[in-house]
This record gives C-alpha cells, structure tokens and sequence, in this order.
C-alpha cells in the first residue's frame, strides 16, 4: 500500500520531469521572461511567445468560476439544507450524470446553443462577436464543472453536526440565519476544496473549449472578444508542423506552464484551507 501510494504521488512529479527535459531546447533558445510574457508567437521564425495563450486560459476559466460558483454553493445548500427527499433523488443522480458526459458534447451543445446565445448578448449590448468567444468558453466549462463543486459542497455541508443547526435555532435564529451563520461556515473550508476541484477541471479542459471560443492568438480585453488557451494551442498544434525547430519543444513547455499554474493555485488554496482550519478549528 506504501508503494502504491507514493507511486500514485509521483506521477505528478515524473510528469513534470518528462515536461521539463523535452522543454530544455526552448527554454535554451529563448529567455523564460520572453517565453512567459512576450505576445509574439511566429514557430518558423523561432518566436514561441506564450502571453496571449496564458491571458486566455485565465480569462476562460476565470469567467467559467465567477458563473459556476455561486450557482453551485446556493444548489448545494439548497439539496443538503432544503431539499425534499423525492426532489433530493431526483436532481442527485442527474448532477452526477453531468460528470460522465464526454467534453465533446458539451463542445456540440456550445455550437449549437451557448454560441447562438453569446452573440445574442452580444449584439443587445452594441457589441460585434460571432459567438465564439470567453463567454462562450466560460458558460460551457461552468456547466462541466458543476458536477464536481456541486457533489462536494454538498456531502460537506451535510457533515455539519446536527446540533449545530439545533443550537442556533434554540438561540433565536431563523432556518436561513443558522444556515448561512452557522452550517457554511462550518463547511467552508470543504466548500473552498470544492472549488479549487472546480477550477483545476475547468483549467484543463481541452475540447469542449477548443470548440468555442475562436481560437484567435491574442489577449482578449473583454468576455466577448476570442481567445486561445493553451490546452486549445496543445491539442490544435501538436503533431502538426514539426519539422518547425523546437516547435514540439515549445508545445511542451506550454504544457508544463499549464502543469505550473495548476500546482500554483492548488498550494495557494491548501495555504488558505491550511489557516482556516486553524482559525475555525475544523480538522
């Protein structure tokens, strides 16, 4: 079981590693300040600036998180604190069902409804797009990550002790004052993992936004302009062009970038889980 556990924790690394050596002969060619921050991205002139491809990924995912996670924590007190038994069976299952759709039926559902919709706005707002856009890329990965903030937020909001509710109501709060006041915050710390989970989905996704956000190489300014995340630039380039010099080298070290990111805000959330638990003394 040990080995098993510390194989299971090293594959993070192994692949981190395996990114690192294949990226050495870009990193070797170019600064890292101009890889990361230089917006020029041309593969025959050796030119493999990956600013407007970082900028997009955040943008898509940060509009994705900003729609997904009020919705998600008010449908999981919603099912954990109000929620009938019948209506509870019924909206669980098919939640759940979300996670096992393929990504590229909600790339499909994108094109022919979210695009649509996203113009629509658009065009009421005086704004020119086609649909293909952040917003479109955010309201799809918002409904692919519902399934995962969802489940959690609320298996961790039903393990609030019973006699904490009783508690608060003994005490003159009303069934929303005791739910607000006191069960969320016993659940916070939970409710944070939950979306941290969310957001680490919704920054890997590959198809479903590589489907409908336009895929254009530069730095969007607002949510209906296009983008170009860099799982898009991975799946849309790699295997193609290689002959380019150090082409597949750059695509690498697009993925450990992506790899980097991913760690980064993960260790931020612990960090935080870390000194809340402290602070509330929740274990």
């Amino acid at each position: 079981m040990l080995a098993a556990t510390v194989f299971s924790a090293l594959l993070v690394v192994l692949i981190a590693v395996g990114l690192f050596l294949r990226s050495r002969p870009v990193l070797a060619s170019q600064s890292l300040n101009e890889l990361l921050f230089s917006s020029v991205w041309h593969p025959s002139s050796g030119e493999f600036g990956l600013f407007n491809f970082i900028i997009g990924t955040l943008w898509v995912t940060g509009a994705a998180m900003v729609l997904a996670v009020p919705l998600c924590i008010l449908t999981s007190i919603y099912l954990a604190e109000y929620a009938p038994g019948r209506v509870r069976a019924v909206v669980k299952p098919m939640i759940d069902l979300l996670a096992g759709i393929p990504s590229v039926v909600f790339g499909l559902m994108g094109i022919l409804l979210i695009v649509p919709l996203s113009s629509d706005i658009a065009s009421m707002l005086g704004v020119t797009s086609n649909g293909y856009n952040v917003l479109s890329g955010g309201i799809v990965l918002a409904i692919m990550v519902f399934p995962a903030i969802i489940s959690v937020s609320e298996e961790v909001i039903r393990t609030v002790p019973q006699g904490m509710r009783e508690a608060s109501l003994a005490l003159g709060a009303t069934r929303w004052q005791a739910t607000k006041l006191v069960v969320t915050r016993g659940a916070l710390t939970g409710i944070i993992a939950a979306v941290v989970l969310g957001f680490t989905r919704a920054f890997g996704e590959t198809m479903a936004v590589l489907m409908v956000v336009g895929s254009v190489a530069r730095a969007p300014s607002t949510v209906f302009d296009p983008s170009y995340p860099l799982t898009a630039l991975i799946a849309n380039n790699y295997g193609e062009m290689l002959s380019v010099p150090m082409y597949d080298s750059a695509l690498l070290f697009a993925a450990l970038v992506l790899l980097g990111i991913v760690f980064l805000f993960s260790l931020g959330a612990r960090v935080i889980l870390v000194r809340m638990e402290r602070r509330y003394g929740h274990g």
